[in-house]
């Protein structure tokens, strides 16, 4: 790897280890789109959280925004080890992805709830989905309506488990994670994701076999979500991780078949 890959890994292992954990379970070739990709999410997610100032963090969204938008141009870019990284593995259309993804992370800036259910789900579509997607189209395949579908379906699902997760650490930040937090609101958003996470994994066949280390990522988003499915209050105890144990089996099993 050159020194700004590197770099990226570096910024992913330390920024979201289990997006590393699954580039690692990867093909070694696949790992020079999944860092990039996956450094640039942390940078971004980051971003928001970095200040308690509005405009500042408005800033750092704008600062990747135009990066992508030199990118995308393809003529001279900033130079950062993401930036860098990433115009080697994106097109225009992965340009267009990410720079959703950015646009739907403003939200995190600010302490508004979701409008309706319809708003959350969007969020969770631009930012895990996009990436998701992002990242399978640059690896060679996710074109086609079918296999696009399923990749943001799995790419839902995911995000909202890692969602879910975050809950109590949200509210201690002051947001309003949730249009539904009552128990009964709880179960079926979590059954609503592994539904799509099934619909997604019913689709394998659809996704080309070189997009198919896209949707590692996912690796623990079906057992956090039965988890929440059957017992929603562990959501706001912070307790969905599977054991150590299991999660290690679960990602060892994607990494000898790499099914998904």
């Amino acid at each position: 790897m050159h020194d700004d890959l590197r770099a990226c890994a570096d910024i992913v292992r330390r920024g979201d280890p289990e997006r590393f954990a699954a580039a690692m379970a990867a093909p070694v070739a696949a790992r020079a789109v999944l860092f990039p990709i996956y450094a640039f999410n942390v940078e971004v997610a980051r971003a928001p959280w970095l200040t308690a100032e509005p405009m500042i963090a408005e800033m750092r969204l704008q600062w990747w925004r135009e990066a992508l938008e030199e990118i995308g141009a393809g003529g001279t870019i900033r130079r950062h080890e993401v930036t860098t990284s990433l115009a080697r593995v994106l097109d225009a259309e992965g340009v267009a992805l990410l720079d959703a993804l950015i646009a739907a992370r403003r939200w995190d800036i600010y302490k508004e709830p979701f409008e309706d259910l319809a708003h959350f789900e969007e969020y969770l579509t631009r930012t895990s989905g996009h990436l998701m997607l992002a990242v399978a189209r640059a690896l060679g395949g996710a074109d086609a309506r079918a296999d696009t579908d399923a990749v943001l379906d799995v790419g839902y699902a995911s995000g909202l488990a890692n969602y879910l997760r975050a809950i109590p650490a949200l509210e201690v930040a002051g947001r309003v994670p949730l249009v539904d937090g009552r128990p009964e609101g709880l179960r079926d958003l979590a059954q609503g994701g592994l539904a799509r996470l099934g619909k997604g994994r019913a689709a394998r066949k659809s996704v080309p076999r070189p997009a198919a280390p896209a949707l590692y990522a996912a690796w623990l988003a079906g057992p956090v979500l039965r988890r929440a499915a059957a017992r929603p209050a562990l959501v706001g105890q912070g307790a969905l991780d599977p054991a150590p144990a299991t999660a290690r089996l679960r990602l060892m099993a994607v990494a000898l078949t790499g099914r998904w």
